[in-house]
Formats: structure tokens, sequence, C-alpha cells
């Protein structure tokens, strides 16, 4: 399959080289250029390309940016075709992203990228801490393997999102329609907390939005009662414990 990754941080990065050593044809593009591509990446097969020229002729376009800035390549991908597949993969933070009004009064996060971007859009990825990404994708069917939710209003692209997840090592949960996928946004049950395809289910239907939103907002009290040097595991612990 054709896939650009547009943003090459951490995100992106562990999605362009997973979904390059799985096989697919990747390209990966940043707004500061090509050259600004990093070498682990390069490393995997992936190749760098001009943004303007890496939206084109691709089966998937993952997204991998900042969440609120979107709106900014509105323009680019009006001139691609509708049936590219189009993953977003950003949570909204207000103490990194700004305040977003819309977002605060209640819009789902990926509605409103969506929105912005001129296009529909597949949320996936986006509840999967980097590093989980990174070094605990296993094959499919080994014991315990780790999922992750996607949600979307198209079931072939829904389709098509979930067999990368499972490039990427993780169980792929058809979480909904993109409008229920604030269940799977920060801080709620489903949200990095390493839950398998039998518990997903359960801790999404779990959700609620004022308290999650609750959680989110203490997020950085509660990294600062961690340790210095807080594991991933920590992290993880952390976020289940919110929710017991």
């Amino acid at each position: 399959m054709k896939i650009t990754v547009i943003g090459a941080g951490e995100i992106g990065g562990n999605l362009a080289a997973k979904l390059a050593g799985a096989g697919h044809d990747v390209q990966v593009a940043r707004a500061r250029g090509p050259e600004a591509g990093a070498a682990g990446i390069l490393e995997s097969g992936a190749r760098t390309a001009h943004l303007a020229d890496a939206v084109q002729g691709r089966d998937v376009i993952v997204l991998a940016i900042p969440f609120g800035v979107a709106g900014k390549l509105a323009g680019l991908f009006a001139t691609v075709p509708d049936e590219t597949v189009v993953i977003d993969t950003s949570n909204y933070y207000p103490h990194l992203n700004g305040q977003i009004e819309a977002v605060d009064n209640g819009e789902v996060e990926s509605v409103w990228n969506a929105e912005q971007l001129g296009r529909p859009v597949i949320k996936a990825w986006n509840a999967a801490l980097a590093e989980t990404q990174r070094i605990r994708g296993v094959p499919a069917g080994t014991p315990g393997r780790i999922a992750i939710p996607v949600a979307g209003d198209s079931e072939e692209a829904k389709r098509v999102a979930m067999q990368l997840v499972d490039d990427t090592g993780f169980d792929p949960y058809d979480a909904g329609v993109l409008a229920e996928s604030w269940r799977q946004q920060p801080m709620g049950p489903a949200y990095c907390t390493e839950l398998t395809l039998e518990e997903l289910p359960a801790a999404l239907a779990a959700a609620d939005r004022g308290k999650d939103t609750a959680v989110r907002a203490s997020v950085g009290e509660r990294f600062a009662a961690l340790s210095a040097n807080p594991t991933l595991d920590d992290i993880v612990e952390m976020n289940r414990a919110a929710h017991r």
C-alpha cells in the first residue's frame, strides 16, 4: 500500500518505520522539508518527500501532526482524491495546543479536525503512548496483544486503517463512528492504558466526558507525583489508576 505520513515526531516516526517494515511503500513529509527527515526513519525503508508531492497518488495519508494545525493543510488536501484514506492520530491538550473553543464546548476532536481539513478522517493510533507503539507491538495471535481503537464513518476506510494497525503490531478494534471517538480521547479509560481486545470495549463504554476532561486537566499534577524518570509501566499504571 502507498502510504504518506505527515509529521516525523515520535508518533509519525514510529508509524513510518513500522509500516515500511511491514512492506508498505512509505513516504514521510514534514513542513520543514524532506531534509528534516530523521535518520532512523530512513533506515526502515521509508523515504522523505516534499509535502506538496507526498499527498498525490497515495492510498493512505496519516496525519501525525499536533492537534489544531490540520486546517493549515486544507488547501493541500483539496486536490487529494476522495478515495484516499486519511487517518488522524492527534490529541487535544489545551496546555500544548492552546484553547480551542469548539472542542472545549463539546465538539469531538477528530470531527473538528475533519471540518478544518475539509474531508473525512479515521481516528487511530491516538490512544497508545509513543513508547508503547515503538516497543510493544507484537505479531497477531500473541497472547496479551494490546488493542488500539479505530473510529470512522466509512466502513471501507476504517477497514484499511484497521489492517494498518494490525501491521504495526496491535489488535485493531472497531470503535464505531467518528462522533463516538471522544471515547478514545484523553484521558478516558481506554486512553494509553494498554488494554487487550477483550478489555478495550468495556473501557470505551465506561468513558465519561466530564470525568475524562477533569482527569486530563490533572495530568500535570499526577505526572509530578511520579518518580523523576518514570518508566512506561509507571505512566500506564498512572492512567489506569485515574479510573479505578
